[in-house]
């Protein structure tokens, strides 16, 4: 697998898989000076350990491993590992404890992110270690406010994501556990953007905003086994409010959302340009979830100086099917396009939503979508029988 410029930022990670290097070089952060008590400053202990693996002499058929040992806490500042490295293939086995430091300490570094790994080429990140990034001291210096029908929005730039893949070609995410509260700022679990060939497998996701969302730039992206809740569900967007921006060739298959805000939607804020094709949400199954299927080209989230623009990003071949579950709205299936780009090709298939209270009778809406909806319940009078 070839990594290329990978940008990942932990807060509040747990990675879990099972480690089989076959012949390795290990790269012991204790060998490098770090303590590991939680109390000491254990940064250049693990850019040294870095260094050495990834600049060292290259050998055949060995893997150069930089390792944080268990029943170790590993108290790290902000750090960016570079490559490129000699090695076409380095792994981080992640076994101890990394914690972040709170907010205030964090003056004079970079804020772009905790842990971030730039120009890796073969980069595997394996262990049952935990990051811990302490997000939650961030989270009373940003302005919230609660919004009936979005949860927990705040101003202000700054996205407290679990995750980033950014510029990224052929990666594999599986096997983790994120966990923030439901009530978190505006914490993305996984952010992707920007990226091509895009796995993310059999994980948990507890968060307080979107546990995947899927951005501009971004293709060929398949996303199963993913249990989201709390949070907002699974996105594509938002898209339109930087300039062209193109989203194609999604798979999202055999995922559980539970009690989540939003359930699998696309979003786009009026007056963009680009578009989203090739779209697919199969094999969902809905746990209580407010607002479970959703195309929104009005997106305002802050629902301030909200553009009024009838035109939009073009969305076309997008479909939802093996669908159940049941939904806290009466409102289940809500397909709003633009005035002007019409949803093309939107289809529907084996799509059954009820309500979580017994004999209440739920509805689907919509606006300028075009396409065909069969075996849907409730029925979407605007597509097609």
């Amino acid at each position: 697998m070839d990594y290329h410029h990978v940008s990942i930022l932990f807060m509040l990670l747990s990675c879990i898989a099972s480690c089989a290097f076959g012949a390795t070089n290990i790269f012991n952060v204790l060998s490098y000076g770090a303590v590991g008590n939680g109390r000491a400053d254990d940064s250049q202990a693990f850019l040294k350990a870095w260094n050495a693996a990834c600049q060292g002499q290259a050998k055949s058929g060995v893997i150069p491993v930089v390792y944080a040992p268990a029943k170790k806490t590993f108290l790290l500042d902000p750090l960016t590992f570079k490559g490129p490295c000699k090695s076409p293939r380095i792994y981080m086995l992640v076994s101890g404890n990394m914690v972040a430091p709170v907010k205030s300490a964090w003056s004079g570094k970079q804020v772009e992110g905790w842990i971030i790994f730039t120009s890796v080429n073969g980069l595997v990140i394996k262990g049952k270690g935990v990051f811990d990034g302490k997000g939650d001291s961030w989270w009373p210096s940003r302005p919230c406010y609660n919004d009936p029908a979005r949860g927990v929005l705040c101003k202000g730039p700054a996205v407290s994501s679990h995750m980033v893949i950014m510029s990224t070609n052929d990666v594999v995410v599986t096997n983790l556990v994120i966990i923030a509260p439901g009530d978190s700022p505006n914490t993305d679990a996984i952010d992707i953007s920007g990226s091509t060939k895009v796995q993310i497998r059999n994980s948990f996701i507890a968060t307080g905003d979107d546990c995947i969302a899927i951005t501009a730039g971004s293709s060929n992206i398949d996303i199963s086994g993913i249990t989201c809740g709390p949070g907002h569900g699974i996105s594509i967007g938002s898209l339109g409010g930087g300039g062209f921006d193109v989203v194609e060739n999604v798979r999202v298959r055999n995922c559980t959302l539970k009690n989540t805000i939003t359930g699998v939607r696309i979003k786009s804020v009026q007056g963009g340009t680009g578009y989203a094709r090739n779209i697919s949400f199969q094999g969902i199954k809905f746990e209580a979830v407010d607002n479970p299927i959703e195309i929104e080209q009005f997106y305002c989230p802050l629902k301030q100086n909200c553009k009024n623009d009838t035109s939009g990003v073009a969305i076309s071949d997008v479909t939802f099917s093996a669908i159940s579950g049941t939904s806290i709205a009466e409102n289940v299936i809500s397909l709003k396009c633009s005035q002007i780009n019409a949803c093309k090709n939107i289809r529907l298939d084996r799509v059954y939503i009820k309500s979580t209270t017994p004999n209440k009778k739920v509805s689907a809406a919509c606006f300028n979508a075009h396409g065909i909806a069969t075996h849907t319940k409730p029925a979407v009078k605007c597509l097609l029988p």
